[in-house]
């Protein structure tokens, strides 16, 4: 299975806000959207996931549910992103399609050895940068951080980074061994960011498939 290298986090203060932006990210390209709805019932994550896989379908870009992998399973989404408080992967599991992805969030080491003992298709690592907004959120990894990470775990999973990252941060970010990024406030503040982010993400495939043939 391979892992889009740039997954954009949906954001909105409304649900036609959310869509429209949605809309305005298939739109410039994006490969992958997350829809992410924190503390909304899995009734009203039902029902925008539903609207949510009618624009991302015409686009064939591919649709993850956060955390509610019943709604990914019953509107067939392209997979489930669990967070730390979600359901077990290997629970989760059991309850998808075989052909949905999951990927699962992680704040240190342990966190990633922890889920590769589990049935996920890649690691969300993060946060690169501290929210502004959020008091209780885990200590920013930065650029040192996830180097220390990926120096120890090899593995063939991918690992995305995630928090307030810009597109400044994205070449520093791939010499750490973290191979995709998830975002959203640069890409919502800006939908024409994916295509530098794409270029600059697929710049270093480019790099490194010239430096296997030499």
């Amino acid at each position: 299975m391979i892992i889009p290298k740039l997954h954009y986090i949906a954001q909105g203060n409304t649900t036609k806000e959310l869509l429209e932006n949605i809309q305005k990210a298939c739109t410039s390209g994006i490969e992958l959207v997350l829809l992410r709805m924190e503390n909304a019932s899995e009734k009203k994550v039902l029902k925008v996931a539903k609207e949510a896989i009618k624009i991302t379908s015409h686009y064939q870009t591919r649709l993850v549910i956060g955390s509610y992998y019943k709604v990914a399973k019953e509107i067939k989404a392209d997979g489930v992103y669990l967070e730390k408080t979600d359901t077990s992967p290997t629970v989760v599991r059991k309850n998808l399609y075989t052909w949905q992805s999951i990927g699962a969030v992680a704040h240190t080491l342990s966190d990633c050895e922890k889920l590769l003992d589990q049935e996920i298709d890649y690691i969300s690592l993060g946060p690169f940068r501290k929210e502004t907004t959020a008091n209780h959120s885990p200590t920013a990894l930065g650029v040192s951080g996830y180097t220390a990470i990926t120096d120890v775990l090899k593995t063939p999973i991918p690992i995305l980074g995630f928090g307030e990252i810009t597109i400044e941060d994205v070449n520093s970010i791939l010499k750490t061994g973290v191979s995709g990024i998830a975002v959203s406030k640069a890409i919502t503040q800006n939908f024409n960011s994916i295509k530098t982010f794409n270029q600059l993400l697929n710049a270093s495939v480019t790099q490194e498939q010239r430096h296997t043939f030499k």
